[in-house]
């Protein structure tokens, strides 16, 4: 699944690094404030991979980001725990300047003379 949020970066944490039987990893975990109705909210939102965690490393405390991502969980011994993976980080508000330079067409309204139908009897019964 597949989504999208934009906030404020709030705190970005430590990067964690590592070697699996796959190879070296990197991650690290960022705080983004967001409204949520009359309120905002924080979630902590991971970078797995070194090209993710340069990426958020362009981005400074206090920056408005859109921030797409992958809701997942897994369960460890008895309990669930989600995990905010994101896939994707740009400046807030890319998107929608993106889409207001775009050119809007819009077909004409109908007139009278594109209405099918006799003429002389406007009345359908």
């Amino acid at each position: 699944m597949a989504l999208e949020l934009e906030g404020t970066l709030r705190q970005k944490l430590g990067v964690q690094s590592g070697t699996s039987a796959r190879g070296p990893w990197a991650k690290q975990e960022f705080i983004l404030e967001f409204p949520d109705g009359n309120f905002t909210a924080k979630a902590c939102f991971t970078a797995w991979g070194q090209d993710k965690v340069a990426e958020l490393d362009k981005y400074q405390v206090g920056d408005r980001i859109k921030v797409s991502f992958n809701l997942k969980s897994r369960e460890y011994n008895g309990r669930w725990y989600n995990d905010l993976q994101i896939w994707r980080l740009a400046p807030a508000g890319q998107a929608q300047a993106a889409q207001a330079a775009a050119p809007v067409f819009e077909a004409p309204a109908p007139t009278l003379d594109d209405m099918p139908g006799d003429s002389e009897e406007d009345l359908p019964f």
